[in-house]
């Protein structure tokens, strides 16, 4: 029904002005197209400087400063594991991570490190980690991939979007957006 109505509204739309409205003068059309024509950039308006867009950080915290539990249904973790802070493997993946950090926010990932075996972190207790690891969990706080080697942030990207709450995301953003 709604559709229908759509089509109607979108088609009178499209039939432009009633055959009763008189026609516009030439002097308001040559006007709007003038104003159209050459709209005004930050740069060219004296005093004034272009809107800073706030944009939204990766967070990346220790495996000490938070616990599992703290990001059930708000936020994706992604654990680093590694034996030491010196890794290759541990540093090429936090590399990567931090590159590729506009895509990570997007799907609402936080970045857990855990280099301390000794601290034996509650991450450490749950996931038991074997040297370099990478972990992805959803939201709903299951462990959906585990790599012994670094992952692009594509990669992990693309995992996130195949997990069925992420596809849920993705669907009703595309019906938010219409």
């Amino acid at each position: 029904m709604k559709l229908k109505l759509l089509i109607f509204v979108m088609a009178l739309a499209a039939m432009g002005p009633s055959r009763d409205a008189p026609p516009p003068d030439a002097d308001s059309i040559a006007s709007a197209t003038q104003e159209e024509a050459q709209p005004m950039s930050p740069e060219e308006v004296p005093g004034a400087t272009a809107p800073e867009v706030e944009r939204p950080e990766l967070q990346i915290l220790d495996a000490s400063e938070a616990e599992p539990g703290a990001f059930m249904w708000e936020m994706r973790p992604v654990i680093v594991f590694a034996d030491t802070p010196g890794d290759p493997a541990f540093r090429e993946q936090m590399r990567m991570l931090e590159a590729g950090a506009d895509a990570l926010i997007e799907r609402d990932v936080v970045v857990i490190t855990d280099a301390d075996p000794a601290a034996n972190s509650a991450w450490r207790r749950q996931l038991h980690p074997r040297g370099f690891s990478l972990v992805i969990m959803d939201k709903d706080g299951q462990v959906k991939q585990r790599k012994p080697f670094p992952w692009d942030v594509r990669e992990i990207g693309r995992a996130i979007d195949r997990f069925p709450l992420r596809r849920q995301e993705i669907g009703r953003a595309g019906v938010l957006q219409r």
